[in-house]
C-alpha cells in the first residue's frame, strides 16, 4: 500500500484529491495538510511514501516547502499546480528542486473537474513511490553505486560522423532536471542544432525553455512552427504539439502539428525521430534519457535502419525512471550507455 500525504490550502481540493486517489486500492491517503509548514511536521511524524504538494499556499508555499522537504526528509513529491504563467514557472523550478513530476489542475486553483486527470494523478503517485530519492538528489549513494563494477557495452572506437550533424533528445519523468544537467554543460560554440521532446502538457514547455535558456551557454527556446533550425540553438517541442523536421532546400525547418498522439504522447519522441529519417544530408546524434514507457525506441530503430546515427542512452545508475532508456538499450542499437553527468561530454565528442 502506498501511503500518501495530500497538501493543499483548499479543504475542497484536499478532499477531492484524497477521494480520487483512494479509488485505487493500492493507495492510502494517511493524512492531509493545509500548508507547507503543516506538511513538514506531518512528513516527519507520519513518514509517507509520496507527497502531493500544491504550489500556491499561504504560511509556507509549495516551493519553500519542497526545498525544506528535500533538505530534511527527502520524499517523492508530485506538484499540483495551476496552468497560469506563474504556476508554470514555479512548477518548472520545482522540478529543478527535486519534485518527481507534476499534475496541472484543469481549471485553476479550485478545479471542480479534477477527475479529468485522475488516471494521470494515480499513475504518477504509483510511479513516484518506486523512485529512489538518491537518484533525484544525486547524493553520495549514487557516487557509491558508480564505483560498483557494471555491465557495460563493449569498448569500441567512437563513430566518426560525417557531414552536418543534428542532436535529438527525448525525455519524460525526471526530464526537466536531466535536461538542465545536460544543456548547461554544452559549450557555447557547439555548432549543431538540438531538438528536444520532453513529455509535458501545453503551457509548461515555454517556462521550461525560458528557465533552461537563463542557465545555459547556448540558446534554448520553445520551438515555433516554420522557423529555420539554427546551429547552437536547442528547440523544445511545445506541449500538445508534435515536433517534426522538414528540408527546405539546403536548410531545415520545424513543423509543429497536432496529429494524433503516439504512445499516448504529443509531443512524442518517436514522432520526432521518425521525421529525421527523411533528412538525408545530416548525421544524427540521438539521446534517450529518464522517463516511463518506451517512447523513442521505435524511432531509434527506424533511424538506425535508414541513417548514419549515434545513439546514447542514460544509464540505470542515474535515470530517475529507467523505462525509456531501458527500452532503447534492449534494442541492442545503443552505442553508449552513460551516467547523466557524462551525457553532455558524450554528445560533444561526436560533434
Amino acid at each position: 500500500m502506498i501511503r500518501v500525504l495530500v497538501v493543499d490550502d483548499s479543504a475542497f481540493m484536499r478532499k477531492m484529491i484524497t477521494d480520487l486517489l483512494e479509488e485505487d486500492n493500492r493507495i492510502d491517503v494517511i493524512a492531509t495538510a493545509r500548508n507547507g509548514q503543516d506538511a513538514l511536521k506531518k512528513i516527519q511524524d507520519l513518514n509517507p511514501d509520496v507527497v502531493t504538494l500544491d504550489v500556491e499556499m499561504p504560511v509556507m508555499n509549495g516551493l519553500d516547502a519542497l526545498k525544506k522537504i528535500m533538505k530534511t526528509v527527502p520524499k517523492p513529491v508530485i506538484m499540483v499546480s495551476s496552468t497560469t504563467k506563474e504556476g508554470a514557472e514555479n512548477t518548472v523550478i520545482a522540478m529543478a528542486y527535486g519534485a518527481i513530476d507534476f499534475i496541472a489542475k484543469p481549471s485553476g486553483a479550485i478545479s471542480l473537474d479534477l477527475h479529468k486527470v485522475q488516471e494521470e494523478l494515480i499513475d504518477k503517485v504509483i510511479l513516484a513511490a518506486n523512485v529512489k530519492m538518491a537518484k533525484v538528489l544525486q547524493k553520495k549513494e549514487v557516487e557509491e553505486i558508480n564505483k560498483l563494477p557494471k555491465k557495460d557495452l563493449p569498448k569500441r572506437q567512437p563513430k566518426k560522423l560525417l557531414g552536418k550533424k543534428l542532436i535529438a533528445i527525448g525525455t519524460s519523468t525526471g526530464g526537466p532536471k536531466a535536461l538542465q544537467q545536460v544543456l548547461t554543460k554544452l559549450p557555447e560554440d557547439i555548432n549543431v542544432p538540438i531538438l528536444i521532446v520532453q513529455h509535458m502538457p501545453a503551457g509548461f514547455t515555454k517556462s521550461l525553455a525560458s528557465r533552461l535558456n537563463s542557465l545555459s551557454n547556448i540558446t534554448v527556446k520553445e520551438a515555433e512552427d516554420g522557423e529555420v533550425v539554427k546551429k547552437g540553438v536547442a528547440y523544445i517541442a511545445p506541449g500538445g504539439y508534435h515536433l517534426k523536421i522538414r528540408s527546405i532546400g539546403t536548410t531545415l525547418a520545424i513543423h509543429l502539428d497536432q496529429t494524433p498522439p503516439e504512445n499516448g504522447h504529443r509531443p512524442s519522441v518517436d514522432t520526432m525521430l521518425n521525421s529525421l529519417a527523411n533528412i538525408s544530408q545530416y548525421s544524427i546524434i540521438t539521446v534517450i534519457m529518464t522517463g516511463m514507457g518506451s517512447d523513442g525506441t521505435k524511432g531509434l530503430l527506424k533511424l538506425k535502419n535508414d541513417r548514419e546515427v549515434v545513439a546514447i542512452a542514460e544509464s540505470e545508475e542515474s535515470a530517475v525512471v529507467f523505462g525509456m532508456p531501458r527500452a532503447a538499450i534492449n534494442t541492442n542499437k545503443i552505442d553508449e550507455i552513460v551516467h547523466l553527468d557524462n551525457v553532455a561530454s558524450a554528445i560533444v565528442k561526436y560533434c
